[in-house]
């Protein structure tokens, strides 16, 4: 293990060697000349008007937060926000001159420094890496230490750091990769089917006649979500992980409409995380069976939990449960079948040892065979290990590099195996050692992307983790291997194969999830009075939502303003219910047409991203709403602003669920803080429009509260709400530019009606996500040649990801 973190270790020290060189050219003195002439007034000689003191800003631009600094005069004098209109203006001549000195100096200082940061794999690549290769399917994220963030992204190098804890990490789950993968019998799992039915399963009896009732035909009936019993079932549990079938079969008690379940699994284990597999319908009538597959961890047990029911009027607790007319969710038995084999052996076990000769050792008592904990032992019979080792680890090597690998590369690893193998090891054990050691490696750890223009292989393995979040699968590499991938056309080919590939929604999630922050929807719980309706089954429909509907926008090829506002929406019952919209029936999530036809009340404010339940509720708590943390939210993740942070000792403004006047208030006074007018005027007005919606992005025109306020006649569940109706919604304000809106609708309305601002800030995000780095200076006219080109094609979304993956900065480091 030791020599395993001493080649480890060499990853450290490389990713900090090339991290560190970095070199930028001098702000002029020109420039400052400019400065002192025509922005000294207001921010010189202890004047720092908007907390910014020319006195603070370095002259040398290697210094990232001074060249942040240095950024923002450029972008506030060529906006011509500064020097204000009230103060003594230069000529056009002057401002020209200056922006194109700047311009030049920030241009070559971050083109200098984009290209020398190594990017290590993230948690997330990290882990499908290594399940695609081994054809495993461990959490091995769980394992590792949180990766850094930049802004939004998770993935990005700067942020990527490398700890000898890590290092620990990395190796504990490549043990737990090999065990997992390398077959310990000549023949797959035996794969059985368990039957099971409520109305046997341990403890029915007590259950039967007070909390289930049981029909003539045996089934089992649900009448409400079960709190105690829980709808667990104890025969349908796995004694290992891994694929199971499941079949559900039951009908609708009672009922002239589906009922809907949620199908997960439990378990004993305490602090582990129970799956949801999903959420299905049994039909009125004829009993039907419902049958899905999933990954299960070992001592699970299947889950059934009905949605949508209640007893409100508590007739079983009056009548009993065999006279209660309600409907129900009847089940008649369930299912469990695996575990599933796909394949055997592994595709880890084929990697490691296709080409050796392993066999079992024959116990010396034959009847061991017969015993039911027998457990077989393996040795690799071989005349030359250090030739057969080298063979093995060269295509090791070869896979978790992904590029060909010369001998030369596997020495070191070569070198482990045959130090291992002198102190004892068997032959099977020093190889484990050395392809650990391969896979702790910076090669296989770092996409090593030289700076300039990216080889095959390079562009190969950027793509792939872009589009499918692992590496390359074996088409791309044997295009990188025949030099045949820096073409438009055939790189234009992968992107719309890769994107066809299942594994693309993983980039789907990865990205939506990082770009709106749904990886923090289950940060807050809604307060219970003021948001009943909230429960697990509405959280799981926003998430698919949101994801849906980008992936809905790429694959279709939408217009981005789609982004913020469009006619349809990714919906099922349960979403509809909460949006108020009709005739959306089942759990599945499918494209809905909106207009006034099929929304109460006839306001068509759902459809864009902005109006998503996962959107809102991400940028609110679970009590109220912030039009300034909203407001933050939009700026940043849809317009590409960031503003920067408060000044110190300036006091920030909490929510105030008491009424939007008394908020506008405070929010008025904020800006008449110099400090803080600029940026508010920026921020608050998308938090305003977005008022309209309630932390769980329901639609509201009043506030809810606790306190005072008109009592609201409604019942959710089986109980009456408590909250009550507080002061009207205000969602009207006025953009920077002067332009007033109404409300959210007409807010989105002007915000779709800018599309090149949302194509400059998803060129923008992609980019990112897809490369590794932020954005800078010298991007920012690559971008803006993307951004002119979809114009031109309509804006269209998946237009404008082909062209992120066509572009210079992709392409390049």
């Amino acid at each position: 293990m030791s020599a395993i973190k001493r080649v480890s270790c060499v990853g450290v020290f490389v990713a900090g060697l090339f991290g560190s060189a970095a070199y930028g050219e001098l702000v002029s003195n020109d420039v400052r000349a400019f400065l002192k002439s025509h922005c000294s007034d207001c921010h010189a000689g202890g004047a720092d008007e908007g907390s910014f003191e020319l006195g603070q800003l370095g002259s040398d631009l290697r210094d990232v937060a001074g060249a942040a600094k240095w950024t923002r005069v450029f972008d506030r004098i060529a906006a011509g926000e500064m020097p204000p209109q009230d103060s003594s203006q230069p000529s056009e001549p002057e401002r020209r001159q200056l922006l194109s000195l700047l311009g030049q100096s920030l241009d070559a200082n971050h083109a200098a420094l984009k290209g020398t940061v190594l990017r290590r794999l993230n948690r997330r690549e990290y882990e499908n890496t290594l399940n695609d290769l081994f054809g495993t399917n461990l959490r091995l994220a769980e394992l590792l230490p949180e990766d850094g963030r930049s802004n939004e992204f998770d993935n990005v190098g700067e942020s990527l750091d490398l700890s000898l804890v890590q290092i620990e990490r990395y190796l504990a789950s490549i043990d737990r990769v090999l065990d997992a993968s390398i077959a310990k019998t000549t023949a797959p799992p035996e794969s059985k089917t368990i039957h099971a039915t409520y109305g046997e399963t341990q403890g029915a009896d007590k259950f039967i006649g007070s909390q289930w009732h049981q029909l003539d035909d045996g089934a089992v009936v649900f009448f409400h979500a079960p709190g105690y019993p829980t709808g667990m079932l104890r025969e349908a549990n796995t004694k290992v992980a891994g694929r199971y079938r499941i079949r559900v079969h039951g009908y609708a008690h009672q009922s002239d409409k589906p009922v809907t379940f949620e199908l997960g699994a439990t378990t004993f284990a305490r602090g582990i995380d129970e799956p949801t597999f999903g959420y299905f319908t049994m039909l009125p009538g004829k009993a039907t069976t419902v049958e899905t597959e999933a990954w299960i961890e070992e001592r699970f047990m299947v889950n059934v939990t009905p949605q949508g029911l209640a007893d409100p009027d508590y007739l079983i607790k009056k009548n009993g449960i065999a006279q209660y007319p309600g409907p129900g969710l009847a089940i008649l038995w369930v299912e469990l079948e695996g575990p599933l084999t796909n394949e055997f052996p592994s595709r880890g076990h084929r990697l490691v040892f296709d080409g050796l000769n392993r066999s079992e050792i024959e116990p010396r008592n034959p009847n061991d065979k017969t015993r039911s904990n027998y457990q077989p032992k393996y040795q690799v019979e071989t005349s030359s290990p250090q030739s057969d080792a080298t063979s093995v680890l060269l295509r090791v090597a070869s896979t978790a590099f992904r590029r060909p690998v010369n001998p030369d590369e596997v020495t070191p690893f070569v070198e482990l195996f045959d130090s291992e193998l002198q102190s004892g090891a068997t032959f099977e054990e020093s190889l484990r050692t050395s392809i650990a050691a391969v896979f702790c490696s910076p090669e296989f750890l770092f996409l090593k992307e030289p700076s300039g223009r990216l080889g095959d292989h390079a562009l190969a393995a950027r793509l792939s983790y872009f589009l499918t979040r692992t590496t390359p699968d074996r088409s791309l590499l044997e295009l990188a291997d025949a030099g045949q991938l820096q073409s438009t056309e055939e790189l234009a080919q992968q992107v719309d194969r890769l994107l066809g590939d299942p594994r693309s929604e993983r980039m789907i999630e990865d990205f939506a999830d990082a770009w709106l922050n749904l990886r923090d929807i289950e940060f807050t719980s809604p307060d219970r009075q003021l948001f009943p309706e909230f429960d697990p089954y509405l959280q799981w429909s926003m998430l698919a939502e949101t994801r849906a509907y980008l992936r809905e926008l790429v694959m279709e090829n939408r217009p981005v303003a789609e982004l913020v506002k469009s006619d349809f929406a990714m919906l099922n019952e349960r979403l509809a219910e909460h949006y108020q919209i009709d005739d959306v029936a089942g759990p599945e999530i499918r494209r809905v047409a909106i207009d006034s036809s099929n929304v109460r009340g006839g306001s068509h404010v759902r459809g864009g991203l902005l109006s998503h339940g996962s959107v809102l509720k991400v940028s609110a708590n679970g009590t109220n709403t912030s039009p300034v943390v909203r407001g933050v939210y939009v700026t940043e993740r849809f317009l590409g602003k960031h503003a920067p942070p408060p000044p110190p000792g300036v006091p920030g403004i909490e929510p105030d669920t008491r009424g939007a006047e008394t908020l506008r208030e405070l929010l008025d006074k904020h800006r008449d803080n110099d400090n803080c007018r600029s940026c508010h005027a920026l921020i608050d007005p998308p938090g305003f429009a977005l008022e309209s919606f309630d932390p769980i992005g329901g639609w509201r025109e009043r506030f809810r509260t606790l306190g005072e306020g008109d009592r609201v006649n409604a019942v959710v569940g089986a109980s009456k709400v408590r909250y009550k109706l507080g002061p009207n919604v205000d969602a009207s304000g006025a953009l920077p530019n002067g332009e007033a809106f109404d409300g959210f609708s007409m807010f989105r309305d002007k915000l779709a009606s800018h599309p090149e601002v949302l194509c400059r800030t998803m060129t923008t995000k992609w980019l990112t996500f897809a490369t590794g780095r932020e954005m800078g200076f010298s991007d920012r006219a690559l971008i803006d040649g993307i951004v002119k080109a979809n114009a031109r094609e309509g804006y269209g979304l998946r237009d404008l990801l082909q062209r992120v993956v066509a572009s210079e900065i992709f392409r390049t480091k």
